[in-house]
């Protein structure tokens, strides 16, 4: 028996939730703008309403 759809949206949730707090934590470590360009184009792309705490000025 296959997952429900509620199931699965709930995992989809999760498993943004985790790597958006795992690209947080490589724009925070970023040395060089292309790199956090790169990061923040990835956020965008996952959630396009996430808001990077350096990304906001």
């Amino acid at each position: 028996m296959g997952r429900r759809e509620r199931n699965r949206e709930l995992a989809r949730r999760r498993a943004r939730k985790v790597k958006l707090k795992k690209l947080r934590a490589m724009h925070a470590a970023a040395t060089n703008d292309a790199d956090k360009a790169a990061i923040v184009e990835k956020v965008a792309r996952i959630s396009p309403f996430a808001v990077l705490a350096e990304s906001e000025g």
